[in-house]
Order: C-alpha cells, then sequence, then structure tokens
C-alpha cells in the first residue's frame, strides 16, 4: 500500500485531493471527523437536503465553524475551507473536484449522481449500495466508457469481503465462499420499524435519546441490507448466490472452513464460490461463540497434498480434512475508512470493488399477505424484506428490486414469503430509476 505516500506528494507539491460529498448522515459523519486527519485531502464541499444539518454534523465530529464557513465553492478553493449547499449537481459540476462520495442510501438518487459523474468526470465513492444493488453493472459500465473510477466504499462489509477474495485469488488459492456477519433469525423477515427495537433489545429511553432511524436499523434485522451487500458482493467477484438464496448458518470463527464448505463435503453451501452471510445467534437465539457479527471472512481451498501440510505447518483453522481454511476480520468501521477509496480511486486509478456482471439480484418479498391496492414502503418497511436471488432467477421471475419497492401501489394479492414482481405493481415506467434499471436487464440478461 502506497497511498499515504502518494496523499503526502499532493501535499508537497501543493495539490490536494479535492472531494465532494453528498449526505452527512452516520456513514458521511464519520468520513467527515477523519478528513482533518488525513494528509492530502481537501474536502471542498458538502452536498445535503439539509445543510443545517450538515453543519451540525461537521460540529459534533470536532470541526470549527470557520472550516466550514466559505460562502461559495470559490471561496472554499483559495482558503482550503468547505462550502455547504444543497445544490447536489453544483457540486458534481465543479472543476475543481476529483472525487464525489455518494452517501445519500438512495437508489434513484444514487443513479442520478453516477451518470452525472459520468458527464462531468469525476471519480465516484458509492456508499450508496442500495444503488450498487440495483443497477451497478450498468453503472459501472458507464462510467468505464467515461473513463471514471466507480467504485464501492471501503469500510463498508463488500469493498472488504472484495479485497479479501482478491488477497485469496492473487495468493492462488480457489475462494469457496465469503460474505459477513449479522445478527440473524427466521422471525426477524417479518419485523417492521414498530418491532425491531425489541429484537434489538433497545428500551424506549434509549432509542429516545438518539438519532435512531427505526425503518433503516429495520433494514439491518430483517435480511434486506445482508441481501442488498451480497448482491454487490456477488457482483464485484463472480461468486454467486445459493439458488435459495441466503441460508444465516450460525456459525463462528473457529468453525469457518467447517460451516462454510460444500454440503458434498459436509458443509452448509450449495456451490464452490457462493456468497452467504453468518448469523451471530443459534436459531434457538443462543449467542454463538466467538461471533463474527460485525465482520468479514473469506474461505478457500488448499487442493493439493502440499498447500494441506503448509496450512498445517503454519497454524492455519482448517476443517477435518485440511483442504479448507479461512481468514475474517472481526471488525468494519464504515465512513472511519473510506478515505482508502478515496484514495485509490483518484491516485491510483483503483476501485477498492466493483461490479463486472450481473450475478445476484435483491427482489422484494413480502413479509405478510399483502392485499391489492396497497402501498409498498421499500427497504426497512411494513410490507417487504429484500431476499438475495440468483441474477437469472429474478430476471426469469420478472422479480421487482427492492430499491424500487417504496411508494408503489400493489395490483394483486401477494402471499406472506412470496415475491413481488414488476407486473404485481404500477410503477411509473418513465422515471430514470426504472428505466436505467430496466435497461440493465436488457442489457446482461
Amino acid at each position: 500500500m502506497n497511498l499515504t505516500r502518494l496523499l503526502q506528494q499532493r501535499v508537497a507539491g501543493g495539490h490536494p485531493l479535492r472531494i465532494g460529498l453528498i449526505g452527512a448522515g452516520k456513514f458521511g459523519s464519520m468520513y467527515l471527523s477523519q478528513i482533518p486527519r488525513t494528509p492530502g485531502i481537501h474536502l471542498l464541499g458538502i452536498a445535503d437536503l439539509n445543510p443545517a444539518r450538515a453543519q451540525e454534523s461537521l460540529r459534533r465530529v470536532g470541526w470549527k465553524d470557520e472550516q466550514f464557513a466559505a460562502k461559495s465553492f470559490g471561496e472554499a478553493f483559495k482558503g482550503g475551507a468547505t462550502h455547504i449547499t444543497d445544490d447536489t449537481m453544483a457540486l458534481i459540476r465543479n472543476r475543481h473536484i476529483e472525487v464525489i462520495i455518494d452517501a445519500t442510501g438512495s437508489p434513484s438518487a444514487g443513479i442520478s449522481h453516477v451518470l452525472a459523474c459520468c458527464e462531468y468526470k469525476k471519480h465516484i465513492v458509492m456508499v450508496n449500495v442500495e444503488a450498487d444493488a440495483l443497477a451497478g453493472p450498468l453503472l459501472a459500465r458507464h462510467a468505464a466508457e467515461a473513463g471514471i473510477v466507480y467504485s464501492l466504499a471501503y469500510g463498508d462489509q463488500p469493498a472488504l469481503i472484495c479485497e479479501m477474495v482478491d488477497w485469496a485469488r492473487a495468493a492462488g488459492f480457489e475462494v469457496v465462499a465469503a460474505g459477513k456477519g449479522t445478527k440473524y433469525l427466521p422471525a426477524y423477515h417479518a419485523s417492521t420499524p414498530d418491532t425491531v427495537w425489541g429484537h434489538y433489545g433497545f428500551s424506549e429511553e434509549t432509542v429516545k435519546g438518539g438519532d435512531f432511524n427505526a425503518q433503516m436499523f429495520n433494514s439491518f434485522l430483517d435480511g434486506t441490507k445482508s441481501a442488498i451487500e451480497m448482491a454487490a458482493v456477488a457482483n464485484a467477484t463472480g461468486l454467486t448466490p445459493a439458488p435459495q438464496g441466503l441460508e444465516f448458518p450460525p456459525c463462528g470463527v473457529d468453525d469457518l472452513a467447517r460451516v462454510l464448505r460444500p454440503k458434498t463435503d459436509g458443509g452448509h453451501l450449495h456451490h464452490r464460490g457462493q456468497v452467504e452471510v453468518i448469523s451471530s445467534v443459534e436459531r434457538d437465539g443462543r449467542p454463538v461463540f466467538r461471533d463474527l457479527r460485525w465482520g468479514v471472512y473469506v474461505t478457500f481451498a488448499a487442493d493439493s497434498d502440499y498447500v494441506r501440510r503448509c496450512f498445517s505447518e503454519y497454524g492455519l483453522i482448517t476443517d477435518d480434512s485440511g483442504n479448507y481454511s479461512s481468514m475474517y476480520k472481526p471488525f468494519h468501521l464504515i465512513g472511519l475508512e473510506l478515505g482508502i477509496s478515496v484514495a485509490s480511486a483518484a491516485l491510483r486509478g483503483e476501485p477498492t470493488g466493483a461490479p463486472t456482471a450481473w450475478r445476484g439480484d435483491c427482489v422484494a418479498t413480502a413479509k405478510r399477505n399483502l392485499k391489492a391496492g396497497e402501498m409498498l414502503d421499500g427497504e426497512g418497511g411494513h410490507t417487504v424484506y429484500g431476499k438475495l436471488m440468483p441474477a437469472a432467477v429474478s430476471k426469469r421471475l420478472g422479480g421487482l428490486p427492492i430499491g424500487l419497492a417504496h411508494k408503489v401501489k400493489l395490483l394483486k394479492n401477494i402471499s406472506a414469503g412470496k415475491p413481488v414482481t414488476w407486473e404485481d405493481v404500477e410503477f411509473d415506467a418513465m422515471s430514470e430509476a426504472v428505466r436505467f434499471r430496466r435497461e440493465m436487464e436488457r442489457t446482461f440478461a
């Protein structure tokens, strides 16, 4: 890794890497805390629908008011300060900015932001994995054609998983499985914003005293976020989902090689080369010993007597055959690590993970029996959760992506646990997000 050296060269040359941030929520705020501590980075501007919120985010992470008091991008450029605006496109158009970070979480907005970055030749770091799961393969193709870098966000689990997969393959190992940990029980698929805090064990006082978004937290719990992230990983690595989607087997770090191997060898995988999420709790609710709730993993195979012997000699934890082993990282620091993607995109011209094909999809699935006329409320809501599917299965089914399952009316009754299709809903065929997603389905069919 030479990113620090390259950033210091920017400092020495008096030409810092100038960046723009869209969205100053939790992820964005965590990165804001690191910018003053990183050499060679100048945050020229922030675009947020609520500029006052962005100001408060900056103050909360330790910025002085004078650091973000610039009244224009020009003033910010001359004084090394930051300008805050609600005009996202003005931020993207600014000629001094090299990298845009989309930290919005809005799939439709993310598509617009990437296409604008293509037009104005800005590298784009997609914290917005929701947009990536919706249409990432086509977005990445447009970015490549425009000569810009499209990158998943380091610090978020998909990019960290991509890094581990790349490490294993570059070292000559076959990747058997890769993914992350989470807290999961089957009942969580039916969780709603009204029930979510009980599953987390948060008291009413805790919720009232903090900045908690019930629908967002519920998307982490009901399986949607896991499905979205594993779709992104599948599309970036060539690994594929099992036909039935994620199984969430309970597993601790000492059992990765045993559990995350093919069923034919005694494990839980449908096939070699699979994405999978493991649970930090047993199905009866007991905690898993040495769980990986916050981390990521890769399992890989020796596939030779010599390499198996090396695994043993160097103390790797393996399955009982000695053929499968694993590597894991027990944490992810989301926005605190985002600078890796920013520097890599601008200074090395390399993404920290990017989709290369359409292999996984996240399809809206009924949480309960739904009636015609009901309005779907999208990721983490009361009506649907996102289920991971192989892209070919989703295409054949005509599955409605979870990223477009918000504020659309059902035309048919849907039974609990069944996927929602395009034919089941009333949607705006002329919206940019719908048109772009449909184009991706045709392009990568």
